[in-house]
Order: structure tokens, then sequence, then C-alpha cells
């Protein structure tokens, strides 16, 4: 008889016990209620989010081979997710599109993130067009199809979504005018703008770092780009460190510049790729080395702002971890 098992047949423990069902129950809606308790209702065994990065995905999109698509950061199975993930909350994807051809985007998401990598085009949606190039960023409104068209070269763009919190509570895209964003669009010259402005005014230690933040008009109260995600374009001058921190929600960040760049996650060393996907598992110490002359750059995304809301972001300096 095992261990946990009485000679009675009861369990030793309630952490014993298996799912329980009501004894009689009078109506279907009853049939369907299941009972746990605290021995045994916060005991499931989830996969952690792994210290990642994903470098071949970028190749395959910047090779003139590769036909207009998208390529998904997708470790859904390391995750055990039902759905395409990066992250339980994130899904990042890298959208090649050849030059003079068309990439149509209908993501069940609240809104849609995209860096342009290389290229130029316009994308259209929601009655708006927005003629972009190589390092602009645009927001999209989730539940309005987009078509990105490339202009006279092939045309590279970093795409982010939270289509996975979504499909986790089984929930619809927005409806029209229903989405928390408009159409943004932030040219690649105003960002560089604005992070020299960063540099300009300067910094305390107690400040994390020389981040840009991304917001807008609908979404200025809450300083995020989308209500439960946060975009921000990082910056570390060469030579310098990030200081050891840590934080409640996931970083999937896109490696934009930087030579001889590296992360430590928890102690181990992550060195950067260009134009890789790096994701930055949740709670876990970091931080970031510039180890070449030139000024790194790096946008980040993270499901922050959920944390947020519920008062729980979490953010500490931390010592790192010895290796």
């Amino acid at each position: 008889m095992p261990d946990d098992v009485r000679p009675n047949g009861i369990p030793r423990s309630i952490a014993e016990m298996p799912v329980q069902h009501p004894a009689a129950p009078a109506t279907a809606a009853e049939a369907r209620g299941r009972f746990f308790n605290t021995g045994n209702g916060f005991n499931v065994q989830l996969p952690p989010v792994p210290d990642r990065i994903f470098a071949d995905e970028p190749q395959r999109a910047l090779d003139p081979a590769t036909p207009t698509g998208l390529i998904a950061c997708d470790i859904s199975g390391d995750l055990a997710c039902a759905f395409p993930a990066t992250t339980p909350l994130v899904l990042a994807q890298y959208g090649r599109i050849r030059a003079g051809e068309t990439l149509e985007t209908d993501f069940v998401a609240s809104g849609v993130i995209a860096y342009v990598i290389a290229g130029s085009g316009v994308t259209h949606c929601d009655n708006e067009d927005v003629a972009w190039q190589s390092g602009d960023l645009f927001i999209l409104p989730g539940g309005a199809p987009a078509s990105h068209t490339a202009g006279d070269t092939d045309a590279v763009l970093w795409i982010v979504t939270n289509e996975p919190q979504l499909a986790f509570e089984n929930l619809r895209a927005p409806g029209p005018g229903e989405a928390p964003t408009d159409v943004v669009h932030y040219r690649g010259d105003e960002i560089g703008r604005q992070i020299d402005l960063l540099y300009d005014i300067g910094r305390g230690e107690q400040i994390a770092g020389s981040a840009l933040i991304f917001s807008a008009e609908r979404q200025e109260a809450t300083r995020n780009i989308l209500p439960t995600l946060t975009a921000a374009m990082n910056s570390l001058p060469g030579g310098a460190v990030q200081r050891p921190h840590r934080h409640n929600s996931v970083a999937v960040s896109l490696v934009i510049k930087g030579e001889r760049c590296f992360s430590v996650i928890d102690g181990q060393r992550k060195d950067w790729a260009p134009w890789a996907t790096t994701i930055t598992p949740p709670v876990c110490v970091h931080s970031h080395h510039n180890g070449g002359n030139e000024m790194a750059l790096f946008l980040i995304i993270q499901d922050g702002g959920i944390f947020y809301h519920a008062r729980a972001m979490g953010f500490e300096f931390a010592e790192q971890p010895n290796t």
C-alpha cells in the first residue's frame, strides 16, 4: 500500500487527496464543480521561463532566399503552452517582406509593437498609413488587420504582441474601436534625439539605466505602450555596465547595436548576437555589459504593465551571483 494512504484508503494528508467532485449533484452546473485544498491546490508544476537567445531566426529573416512571411520565436513546447509563445504572455516574431511584396497580419492581441530592422515601406491599418524605415518603431491596434508593403528593397520587422495573454484566457481580439491604442509612429531620428536628451541631462546611480520609455496619448497615464506591455529602448555606453537588478516581469529584447556585449543572468554569461531576440527570465538577477567602444542599443518589451497594475513589479538592485 502506498505510504501516503492509510490502511482504510484515506490519504494521510490533504496534500495527497485527489481532486474532489460533488457527492450528489442535482444539476449539470453542480456536476461541473471541482474541489482542491491548501495542500494540493498550489503545487501545479510549470516549466520555468528559460534564459534563451534566438539567433537563427533573425538570420533566416535577413536571408534573401527567405520568402515573405513570419518567423516566430516560439518555445511553447518548453513552456507547456498550448499556443505559440516566446514567454507565457508575449510572442515575438520576425516579419520578412520581399521588395514590393506585402505581408498581411491580423493578430488576436490587444496591440502590435513593430520595430523596423531593415528596409522601408508602408503599413496600412485602421484607415491610417505609416511610412516607415530602418530604426522606426510603430504601434498598431489589436483586432485590426494590417498590410505591410516593402519598398524597393527587402524589409524585416520585429513584431511583438500579447497574443499568448489573450490565448490563455481564450479571449477574442478587440472589435472596431475597442483596442487600447491607436496607430502610433516613432521615427528613428526622434528616438535618437530623445536618447541624446537623456545623456545631456544625466542620471544618478539610483536610476536603473538610461532607457527611453515609449508611451502614447491614450496610455500616457500608465506610462506604458499597452495596458500590459512596456517598451523601452535601453542604451549602454561603450565600456559601461548596467548594475545587477531583478524584477518580476519577463523581458524580451531585440539586440539592435553593440559589439562585444553580453548579459549575465543568475551568474551565467549570455553573449549577444546581431538582431537576436533574448529572454531574461522573471525574478533572476541580471546585468548588461558593453565590452566595445560604441553605444549599445536594445529594445526591451516587458509584461510589466500587468505587474505595475497589480502593485507587484518587485524591482530591486541586487548583487550578481558568482559564476
